[in-house]
């Protein structure tokens, strides 16, 4: 059975499964790494969902304040030993759930060229491709996503 819990960043278990985001995204990211991990501090997340089986934490996620109306998904992570195993989406509905009742109306999001897995999930979770925003515009090693909350 998996629990759902929604917290923030001073959960012990999400800064634990981030860490280990940081080092798998470090590998990805190689030269790159600085330029996106300076867009990826805790300190403005105060929207975090971990997700446990049993006591084990298995997953999380978080949204934070983008714009009026939009909310950014940040840190969604699952070890690989616990993949495929849907705690990802499921992780990201809750996401969704939780920005909808704060009364915002679309998440965005950034992810890697280098990180086919999340594309996957994004995309089986009817996020669509949209032009880079922001800080990622001009990269080309980015891909952007948006879903519409209903």
């Amino acid at each position: 059975m998996v629990i759902l819990i929604r917290t923030d960043a001073t959960n012990p278990d999400f800064r634990k499964l981030v860490a280990a985001l940081d080092e798998d995204l470090a590998v990805r990211d190689g030269e790159e790494h600085s330029f996106f991990d300076q867009f990826n501090k805790l300190d403005q997340i105060k929207h975090v969902v971990v997700a446990y089986s049993g006591t084990e934490a298995v997953g999380c996620g978080a949204i934070k304040d983008y714009a009026t109306g939009i909310m950014e998904i940040k840190r969604m992570y699952v070890p690989v030993e616990k993949r495929g195993q849907g705690f990802a989406s499921l992780i990201l509905k809750e996401l969704e759930i939780w920005a909808k009742e704060m009364n915002y109306l679309r998440c965005i999001l950034e992810t890697g060229v280098k990180q086919p897995e999340a594309i996957a999930l994004y995309k089986k979770n009817e996020y669509a491709l949209i032009p880079n925003y922001g800080q990622y515009a001009s990269v080309a090693s980015s891909m952007c996503f948006e879903k519409v909350l209903e």
